[in-house]
């Protein structure tokens, strides 16, 4: 996940917080809950135009529940008609969420990336050159490669994008957006690398700045498999919506060539952005696919990141479509690695595990991606030997960790940097084996005991860190300590939610889901309590119990097809 939020100077015009912007409302499931409907069709002009509420044959089809106040998260779900051609599909399902969400985009733009360029025009000057030469190479590469599935998806990825920014418009919301908004709020991820690759002043890096807490876990005798995953983020980035995504696009060009293995998405994001960015995705294909990030401090490596390649979250998006298995995922992610966001990456593969049975090869894939590399492998064997997989913002692959610039952070900075002696790998080993069952894993991944637990000592005064846990909660540093690096120290910043799942229920897209920073063993974050300003649309108080999101049982949600 990336791990800052862009200067919020603010804007102009504001809008009540929650207030849906356009469509048909209904009653949710939850008291005083709206849900808002919307169909895009093609009009007798042969364009496509929003209509509100279930309007047959739609293109795409979208319906909106803000429940933020009631449970931290919003929820969207978006359908696509496979009758119609796959660009269509893509821009229509652009529309339908930029134009449903509208004011959640406003809200969440405002919160992060306000002023982004007013800040520093020069070196946005010098990423909008880079984006429009990734443009152009990108179209070049369209024309001259017509029946490639992967060139087509890149290709819808930029059309869904472009979608949403006509959705966004015809809301009328202000302040307008424009395309290159929302490719700043898309390209989250990967900027905070396009800003050190570009030479960008006045970098806001973090040094040891954790990025995402991810486990998977093979529960006694095989009964079961689980994965779950913790984002870390600015906490002004907590304005979520979660997502399930149904394009009936196709692999490739024309419709005779099938479905793609993942059109059903269930995955936790952001409004505005086409991707998770957390990332955890629950997908059609049998595969699950998370990340946390792991980065890259050798500055000799930016040299990789040149124009000429696919931002990694178009990677993600195109990988997440097309791949049946964890080896393909991979294949498709390096092709064109921009050096940008730099993830360990796990692709679990459900379709190989039956529940008390040995693992299969090929069950889990692990990759890690720096600037001009790639390093993946089935690491199935791992599993089988340990019983889990930590993931905790350091490489596991040697030379992966070797050239990342990370030795050098190990060699000032002690322990801290270091695979096996990171505060994080030592909770997971210790504490891996009291998961025995769902509630268990979420309350492993909700821990964070930290002025107690021996773990999260650290050189500072006082003599412990928030950050040193497995969700971390670095506001409740004291501002007047003292760290010997900036991760360690007082921050608006932490773990900010939960997502989990396993063999069984990803058959369904079920999810256990809970918003906003832990109080498992902390008091609740409460921006009232603090000395940050709290961005708006979200709730003051983030005290919000675990609860199961099984996407059938949601009736709003249900497809009109």
């Amino acid at each position: 996940m990336w791990t800052f939020c862009l200067t919020f100077l603010g804007c102009s015009f504001f809008l009540v917080a929650g207030l849906p912007a356009q469509g048909i409302r209904e009653e949710g499931d939850d008291d005083d809950v709206e849900t808002i409907k919307v169909s895009v069709v093609l009009n007798s002009k042969n364009d496509l135009e929003i209509k509100d509420g279930i309007v047959k044959p739609f293109v795409a089809y979208a319906a909106f529940k803000n429940s933020v106040n009631q449970t931290g998260w919003s929820m969207l779900t978006l359908s696509t008609n496979g009758s119609f051609d796959d660009e269509l599909q893509a821009q229509a399902a652009g529309m339908a969420e930029g134009y449903i969400s509208a004011d959640h985009i406003m809200m969440y733009f405002n919160a992060t990336a306000a002023g982004y360029c007013a800040a520093d025009s020069a070196f946005c000057t010098t990423l909008q050159n880079y984006i429009d030469t990734n443009d152009k190479w990108i179209q070049d590469n369209l024309k001259s490669n017509k029946n490639d599935p992967y060139w087509k998806h890149v290709n819808l990825v930029n059309k869904q994008i472009e979608g949403m920014v006509s959705g966004y418009e015809a809301s009328k919301m202000m302040p307008a957006m424009s395309l290159f908004d929302f490719k700043l709020l898309n390209l989250f991820g990967d900027l905070e690398d396009l800003e050190q690759a570009l030479k960008k002043k006045n970098l806001k890096k973090v040094l040891g700045s954790g990025s995402c807490s991810a486990l998977i876990k093979l529960f006694p005798n095989n009964a079961e498999l689980a994965i779950s995953h913790v984002t870390w983020n600015d906490f002004n980035a907590m304005l979520r919506i979660y997502k399930r995504y149904n394009m009936s696009l196709h692999s490739h060009p024309g419709q005779e060539s099938g479905v793609i293995p993942g059109h059903l998405q269930s995955f936790s994001s952001y409004p505005g952005v086409v991707y998770s960015g957390d990332d955890f995705y629950i997908l059609s294909s049998g595969l699950v696919t998370q990340e946390t990030t792991i980065g890259n401090s050798n500055n000799d490596l930016w040299k990789h990141v040149v124009p000429q390649t696919v931002f990694e979250f178009v990677r993600t998006v195109v990988a997440n479509r097309l791949a049946p298995t964890g080896g393909r995922w991979a294949e498709l992610f390096e092709r064109h690695n921009s050096g940008t966001y730099n993830n360990q990456w796990m692709i679990l593969n459900y379709n190989l595990f039956t529940p008390g049975k040995p693992l299969q090869p090929d069950t889990l894939w692990i990759l890690e991606q720096l600037p001009g590399t790639v390093h993946m492998a089935d690491m199935t064997m791992f599993l089988v030997d340990h019983g889990y997989w930590p993931s905790f913002n350091v490489p596991y692959f040697p030379y992966i960790y070797n050239i990342s610039g990370v030795t050098a952070a190990k060699e000032k900075y002690g322990s801290w940097f270091d695979y096996d002696l990171n505060p994080r790998s030592q909770i997971f080993k210790r504490d891996h084996e009291k998961v025995v069952d769902m509630q268990t894993l979420v309350k492993l991944m909700r821990y964070n005991d930290f002025k107690n637990d021996p773990i999260a000592k650290c050189n500072c005064t006082p003599p412990y860190s928030g950050e040193n846990a497995i969700s971390a909660r670095s506001d409740l540093n004291p501002a007047n300590g003292t760290y010997p690096f900036g991760a360690l120290g007082h921050r608006r910043h932490g773990g900010t939610d939960c997502k989990a799942t396993n063999s069984r229920m990803a058959q369904t897209f079920s999810q256990f889901i809970v918003a906003g920073p832990t109080f498992d063993q902390q008091p609740p974050f409460k921006w009232s309590d603090t000395e940050w300003k709290k961005p708006l649309g979200l709730p003051d108080e983030f005290k919000f119990e675990p609860a199961l999101l099984d996407w059938n049982l949601e009736e709003w949600a249900q497809e009109p097809f």
